[in-house]
């Protein structure tokens, strides 16, 4: 074990504090693992399924909400191996291509929420390191098509758990309810974090449709629910709703929270959402702890222990600067020290004041933000040039009320590509999240004075 890893001390504690107290349960309220159990299981992994492997190794977990991933983080922790999450949708081609720059020696997945996990072996030649091992790595997107990733060591992500739990008042007498996925940033951070570091138990649930989310949270009771705008919008249209009297906490994150929604659900259920804001690179960076819900995306105060610089204080918008314990050490495989490093990042939003707190109220680059995820146009354009017919291709973020932006494009193509066909090529070749929902035929595709393409002002001029 090694024996100055952040999180592995804190487990220490929270397994000798409440080493026979339920850690895991079912949508219908079962108890799938105790502390002890989580403890057993992840002594188990480096016993047998971790065999071979050696310490800076990196091993991919795509196992969804699986009640194994706890343990098996913590394996990794304990063994000296880096974890690289990767959600359950994310497109095959993707995958590989992520696992592949990340040099992983394994991976693991699962075929259900109830069978076991499975660890296959690869070959790859391991990174050496050198003397800042990671403990962690979360893919993002990057400027080009090639998959980039924030490394992070155990301290950061012990600093962002603790942000967040002394930020909203999360203690281990809640219940998180987890339908989020646990291998995003918002749902790891959340989620496993707090059940490692704070010792607050988690309902695991692997049915997203809205009416068994809500059945869910009546059944277990649980206290403390971390959504998206998506599922909120849903809730509240549900005829008839459940009762949810032990659900006390609501956050939102992933996208920007529309009034309308937040209102609707506060008439239905009587509870306010909190809207939550923050980035793979440095996890919270802002909250609305009053959730009055007044301000059109207006995303709160900094956390705790987080602070917040205008890189142009004299503009009414402005990109910032991110300072907190909780920023990954860098981009990996190629640094980025002006977006990323010593302790700071730099958005993409563009914010603005609004009182003691910020609103979000655009984005500065190319990069599309659906839901949280990050999207890079480059990536979908070369999927459209790969159609027969398709000359030119331009993608761009649309506004969307719940996912904060949609995926769209341009083309200039042949008179035989049809959009229905394009649609359907992307969404067999992309992650869902990555493939257009509309696509904008063109003659010709229009630049600017330099001959350049301007997505921002295709975005502006197909917004509706």
């Amino acid at each position: 074990m090694p024996p100055n890893d952040a999180l592995i001390q804190s487990w220490t504690q929270t397994v000798a504090r409440r080493h026979a107290d339920a850690a895991i349960y079912n949508t219908r309220g079962e108890v799938l693992r105790t502390f002890a159990q989580i403890n057993d299981e992840a002594r188990d992994f480096i016993a047998s399924g971790f065999d071979g492997l050696n310490p800076g190794d990196v091993i991919g977990i795509q196992a969804g909400n699986h009640p194994s991933w706890p343990a098996l983080f913590l394996a990794c922790l304990n063994a000296g191996i880096v974890a690289l999450p990767l959600e359950r949708s994310i497109a095959e081609q993707e995958r590989d291509a992520a696992l592949n720059a990340c040099r992983a020696s394994a991976v693991v997945t699962s075929g259900t929420f109830a069978s076991p996990v499975v660890i296959t072996r690869r070959s790859a030649v391991p990174t050496d390191w050198r003397d800042c091992p990671p403990s962690l790595l979360k893919l993002t997107s990057g400027t080009t098509a090639a998959p980039r990733v924030i490394r992070f060591r155990s301290h950061q992500l012990l600093a962002d758990c603790e942000q967040i739990c002394d930020t909203m008042g999360i203690s281990d007498r809640d219940l998180n309810f987890a339908v989020i996925p646990v291998s995003h940033s918002y749902g790891f951070s959340n989620l496993v974090t707090p059940l490692i570091a704070r010792g607050v138990p988690v309902v695991l649930s692997s049915d997203r449709m809205p009416r068994a989310v809500l059945d869910g949270l009546a059944r277990t009771r649980a206290t403390v629910f971390p959504g998206m705008p998506v599922f909120y919008q849903a809730f509240a249209q549900m005829d008839p709703a459940p009762e949810l009297p032990a659900l006390r906490l609501c956050i939102s994150a992933g996208a920007p929270l529309p009034l309308a929604v937040a209102q609707q659900f506060r008439e239905v259920f009587g509870r306010a959402i909190h809207s939550f804001y923050g980035s793979s690179e440095c996890g919270g960076i802002c909250y609305d702890r009053e959730a009055q819900l007044e301000q059109e995306g207006f995303v709160g105060e900094p956390m705790q222990e987080v602070q917040i610089e205008a890189l142009d204080p004299q503009a009414a918008t402005s990109r910032v600067r991110v300072r907190s314990a909780a920023a990954g050490d860098g981009y990996f495989p190629n640094a980025d020290e002006t977006r990323l490093g010593n302790g700071c990042f730099v958005p993409d939003d563009l914010l603005a004041q609004r009182g003691a707190g910020f609103a979000i109220v655009g984005r500065a680059s190319d990069i599309i933000n659906v839901a949280g995820k990050k999207v890079n146009p480059a990536e979908v354009e070369a999927v459209l040039l790969g159609v027969s017919g398709v000359r030119e291709a331009a993608v761009f973020g649309i506004t969307s009320a719940l996912r904060n932006e949609e995926v769209a494009a341009c083309v200039v193509a042949d008179d035989s590509v049809r959009e229905e066909g394009l649609l359907k090529f992307c969404r067999g070749k992309l992650s869902g999240w990555q493939a257009p929902k509309r696509i904008f035929f063109l003659p010709a595709m229009p630049t600017n004075e330099r001959g350049k393409i301007s997505r921002r002002a295709l975005a502006q001029r197909f917004a509706s």
